[in-house]
């Protein structure tokens, strides 16, 4: 089972699905909602429990960003059109067994990183 929450703790996650794709986002819109690269795996919607007050921010016509109205914290990102929900790495507790396997959206990084890891680099 993976859990996470806010860090004020009022928003609360877990799931008991495997989750997948875990990887760092580096879009304009990450960067500036997080202050740095988003990183997140997905699980199917109705996989993840999400208990308190989340409010959700249509960042696009085609998704949606949740964050915790007390703190801020962003913790998940929803495509309307999708039957799965991507949720932060970083709001995790504990061990996650989980690692990163791709960099998305590199074409719209931050000039002041670079990406050295050697893993896969997708431009969107």
């Amino acid at each position: 089972m993976l859990s996470g929450s806010c860090l004020c703790g009022d928003v609360t996650f877990t799931t008991t699905a495997p989750a997948k794709g875990a990887s760092a986002c580096h879009c304009t819109q990450c960067r500036k909602q997080s202050g740095h690269i988003w990183a997140s795996a997905q699980v199917a919607k109705d996989a993840l429990d999400i208990e308190g007050p989340v409010t959700w921010f249509a960042a696009s016509e085609g998704a949606a960003r949740g964050f915790c109205a007390q703190c801020g914290s962003f913790l998940f990102w929803h495509a309307h059109d999708e039957d799965e929900i991507s949720f932060a790495l970083g709001a995790l507790d504990g061990p996650t067994g989980l690692t990163l396997q791709k960099h998305i959206f590199v074409a719209d990084k931050g000039g002041y990183y670079d990406i050295a890891d050697g893993l896969p680099q997708s431009e969107q």
